[in-house]
C-alpha cells in the first residue's frame, strides 16, 4: 500500500514538472531584453520586482539565465549582480524549504550506498560542498536547491555555500547583459573569458574537496 502510495505521489510529481517544463517551452521566446523592457516599466519599483521574480523563479522552473542577463541589462554589471544574488539566495532558500517539507514526506526511506555517503558528506561538509557545486555555472540551480532539502544539510551552511558560490557566474552573467546594451565586442570577450574563469574555480577547489575526504577515510575505523 505504501509503495502504490509513493509511485502515485511520484508520477503526479513528474505530471506537474512536465507540465511546467512545457509551459517554459512555450515562452522560451522571451527574451532578457523582453522582461528588462517590462520590469523597468514600473519605474522604482522595478530593483524589489526583480528580486521577487527571481525568488519565486524556481517554483515554476524559469530559466535562471534569463532572469541573470535580464539584470545586467536593466541595472547594470553591479547592481544587476547585487540584486540577483539577493534574489537567487531568496529562492534557494525558498526551494529548499519547500523541498524539505514536502520531499521528506515523499522520499521517506533511509538514502543507501552512495547516496548515503553524499547524503553524509553533505550533513558534515555542507558548506563546502555546497559552495563546489554553486561555483559550477554548468550544474541545475534548481535541482541543486531541491536535492539540499531532500537530504540532512544544515539550513545556514546550504545558504552560507549558495550566498558564495553564486557570486563568480552571478557576475559573469550580469556583465554579460550589461555588455549588451554597450554594444562593445571587447565587454562581451571579456564576459566570455570571465565565465571561462568560473568554469576553472571547481577544479582548483577539487583538491580540496578530495583531501577532505581522504582525511575522513583515515579517521574513520
Amino acid at each position: 500500500m505504501k509503495k502504490k502510495s509513493l509511485v502515485i505521489k511520484l508520477v503526479f510529481l513528474l505530471f506537474v514538472i512536465s507540465i511546467l517544463l512545457w509551459m517554459n517551452h512555450q515562452y522560451l521566446h522571451i527574451t532578457p531584453q523582453n522582461i528588462r523592457d517590462w520590469i523597468l516599466s514600473f519605474g522604482w519599483m522595478a530593483p524589489p520586482l526583480y528580486i521577487f521574480l527571481y525568488t519565486f523563479r524556481p517554483l515554476i522552473l524559469f530559466p535562471a539565465s534569463l532572469l541573470s542577463l535580464t539584470g545586467g541589462l536593466a541595472f547594470g554589471a553591479l547592481w544587476g549582480s547585487v540584486y540577483t544574488i539577493i534574489g537567487a539566495t531568496l529562492g534557494a532558500l525558498l526551494s529548499f524549504l519547500v523541498s524539505r517539507y514536502f520531499g521528506k514526506r515523499l522520499v521517506n526511506k533511509q538514502w543507501t550506498g552512495k547516496w548515503s555517503k553524499l547524503e553524509m558528506k553533505l550533513e558534515e561538509h555542507g558548506f563546502l560542498y555546497t559552495l563546489l557545486i554553486r561555483l559550477i555555472p554548468v550544474v541545475s540551480f534548481d535541482f541543486v536547491s531541491y536535492a539540499a532539502g531532500v537530504s540532512k544539510i544544515r539550513l545556514l551552511p546550504y545558504l552560507l555555500g549558495t550566498f558564495i558560490g553564486i557570486i563568480p557566474a552571478t557576475f559573469a552573467y550580469n556583465f554579460l547583459g550589461s555588455s549588451f546594451t554597450k554594444g562593445s565586442i571587447y565587454a562581451i570577450v571579456i564576459a566570455a573569458l570571465m565565465f571561462a574563469v568560473v568554469l576553472a574555480i571547481p577544479f582548483i577547489f577539487r583538491k580540496k574537496v578530495d583531501l577532505l575526504g581522504s582525511r575522513e577515510g583515515r579517521h574513520r575505523p
